[in-house]
């Protein structure tokens, strides 16, 4: 990676403040998300507050970045799970794709819970929760220990980036 672009994702990352008000932080996620697994009703914020940095990696089936980086989430996941942060995959593919996204989560092997939620309802859930239009996949959401949204992201984000942003923030 060159430095400007690892220089511009440090920059990203740093921003500590997503821009939303206490009372827009504290509002409850209005989207309707299943577990992927067992299609019980979920929300981000059932994840979140645990004592562990979130890592929200928002993904659908056939988003080429996300094949790419999913095992690398997963290895994060696996790194960090019993310790500091842990990482929730919410796709994006909705019950038309539902068997799609089964087959991302056996083909990349993921350790980590993922639930699953009609585009649109994902799509309104993340401009809600960072005031920033939706742009694509993979995104991504950090939350603090606490369960503060702390960082929006969209595109790949290199793990160590996001190990250094912890690290920093801890």
């Amino acid at each position: 990676m060159n430095n400007l672009v690892r220089s511009t994702l440090i920059v990203l990352l740093s921003i500590v403040s997503v821009g939303l008000s206490a009372a827009e932080q504290e509002g409850e996620n209005k989207a309707v998300l299943q577990g992927l697994n067992h299609g019980n009703p979920a929300r981000i914020e059932d994840y979140t507050g645990k004592g562990k940095w979130l890592v929200v990696m928002i993904w659908a089936h056939d988003c080429h970045v996300c094949n790419a980086e999913a095992s690398h989430y997963d290895f994060f996941h696996d790194a960090h799970k019993r310790t500091d942060a842990t990482v929730l995959g919410v796709t994006l593919d909705g019950q038309a794709h539902r068997e799609e996204a089964m087959e991302f989560v056996a083909r990349h092997d993921l350790s980590f819970p993922n639930l699953i939620g009609e585009p649109s309802d994902v799509m309104r859930m993340f401009s809600e929760l960072t005031q920033v239009a939706w742009v694509g996949t993979p995104s991504f959401l950090i939350y603090d220990p606490e369960g503060k949204l702390v960082v929006q992201q969209i595109g790949a984000v290199p793990v160590e980036l996001i190990e250094a942003f912890i690290k920093r923030n801890s």
